[in-house]
């Protein structure tokens, strides 16, 4: 099969990602589905994330609390060494990572200022790959002076 972009040279457009619609398309039915989020993040997430900020040190949590849609909503504070976007980023997914499930959504936007990120999040456990019943969480991690 040929690539719908030629190569110009910069190593841009050598190929497609259609090998992951498959597994995208089951995390966008699943986000779709009534009550697959569920209830309480802060008690089955903020554990994790407290936890990883203490061990890590870079990130510190200011605040957290739960909106109406039961998304998670995580306000933390760059504490290591002032760095790139790139360095925070590393540092916001091995925090992500430390209460990703099985299949998980990041997509990361510039918040406001400069200095700030933001981060939205939807992690889950989907069938028949989970031996719980299928669910997931939503969550937006801000990130305030990363630069």
């Amino acid at each position: 099969m040929r690539a719908r972009w030629e190569d110009d040279g910069t190593g841009r457009g050598v190929g497609d990602a259609k090998r992951l619609v498959p597994g995208a398309s089951d995390l966008l039915a699943a986000f779709q589905e009534p009550l697959w989020v569920t209830e309480q993040p802060e008690d089955h997430l903020l554990p994790h994330v407290e936890r990883w900020c203490q061990d890590d040190g870079r990130l510190a949590v200011r605040a957290s609390s739960t909106d109406d849609q039961h998304t998670f909503i995580l306000d933390l504070e760059w504490h290591g060494e002032p760095t790139s976007v790139g360095h925070a980023r590393a540092a916001v997914f091995s925090l992500i990572g430390s209460f990703a499930e099985s299949v998980t959504y990041v997509r990361q936007h510039q918040k406001g200022s400069r200095t700030g990120l933001q981060f939205e999040i939807g992690t889950g456990e989907l069938a028949p790959d989970t031996r719980f019943q299928p669910h997931g969480h939503t969550v937006v991690i801000n990130v305030a002076g990363v630069v």
